[in-house]
């Protein structure tokens, strides 16, 4: 069994294929993960922007306590349940 595992070892190139694709995959997922990250902070950003004109309403400062945060939270927590980066 070990003569079988030396075989593949060798014909991978002593490990540099083998290693050559792990780094693309890591690398891969390094990139996913930060484009993942910034749409969540653009999309986030957003979100808090468009609330924000929603209470103020053209004025200087929002009337908060208003109900339309805490349906908003409970509409959108039962629709994409609560915030977590293991949701993506």
């Amino acid at each position: 069994m070990d003569k079988e595992l030396d075989k593949r070892d060798d014909s991978l190139g002593n490990n540099k294929l083998y290693n050559r694709i792990e780094e693309l995959i890591e690398l891969a997922r390094q990139k996913v993960a930060t484009v993942v990250n910034l749409t969540m902070v653009h999309t986030y950003f957003e979100v808090g922007r468009m609330i924000v004109e929603d209470e103020q309403q053209g004025k200087d400062r929002a009337e908060y306590g208003k109900a339309v945060l805490r349906e908003l939270s409970i509409r959108l927590t039962g629709r994409f349940g609560r915030g977590s980066p293991n949701k993506i």
